[in-house]
């Protein structure tokens, strides 16, 4: 295959386009943000969820448990403290199952 003329040319030009976004991708950002918090109403920040800030928080996920953010979309936590306790339990067990399934069925598949 034969190359003309101009095929050096445009793959300078390529060259440079691709080098000036590379560069873009790094400039730096103008300083005069826009806050993006959202505010739907006028609760106070303790009522509202962590996990989604618009959400109000479940009555029982109050900060206490480890990694508690208020995230209980679906109500699942219970109706009482025993509930969410075993919910968190249950949960547990599932999610050491799923990590040693995991592992377990790559495992499987090469012996």
């Amino acid at each position: 295959r034969k190359l003309n003329s101009r095929t050096p040319l445009t793959m300078k030009f390529f060259l440079t386009l691709t080098f000036l976004a590379s560069v873009a991708a790094f400039a730096p950002t103008p300083s005069t943000r826009q806050s993006s918090k959202l505010y739907l109403s006028e609760k106070n920040d303790k009522d509202m969820s962590k996990a989604i800030p618009f959400v109000p928080r479940p009555k029982l996920l109050d900060g206490t448990l480890a990694g508690d953010v208020g995230f209980d979309p679906f109500g699942f936590g219970g109706a009482d403290k025993a509930s969410l306790i075993n919910m968190r339990e249950a949960e547990l067990k599932h999610s050491r199952l799923a990590m040693l399934a995991a592992v377990g069925w790559p495992l499987a598949e090469l012996w």
